[in-house]
């Protein structure tokens, strides 16, 4: 199995058949793309809003509060990206299929 990017031709080296992703619907494809960038930038917010919440109150409430970061971030490891990492498999495999002949 090759990877080849959307719209590109790809020829087998053994058998010599010509594959052309374009053959793939664009709006379907794109909207996968979508969905999957739409997903990593969540668990980037997520994370992002953890370190912007957990510096503030550090600097402003309690310089102790910087020592519960290593608890929340084993936490974030332990359930939430496990539980992340399941719900983007999960679409994955739902994913549509899409039978391309050789041209």
């Amino acid at each position: 199995m090759k990877h080849v990017a959307y719209g590109e031709m790809w020829t087998c080296e053994q058998c010599g058949r010509r594959w052309n992703t374009a053959q793939i619907p664009a709006d379907e494809y794109w909207g996968i793309m979508r969905n999957m960038r739409r997903l990593r930038l969540s668990v980037i917010g997520v994370a992002l809003g953890f370190t912007i919440i957990f510096g503030l109150l550090g600097i402003f409430v309690s310089q102790g509060l910087f020592l519960m970061l290593p608890v929340v971030l084993a936490g974030w490891f332990i359930w939430y990206m496990p539980w992340w990492r399941r719900k983007v498999r999960r679409q994955v495999r739902n994913l549509p299929k899409w039978n391309l002949h050789p041209e």
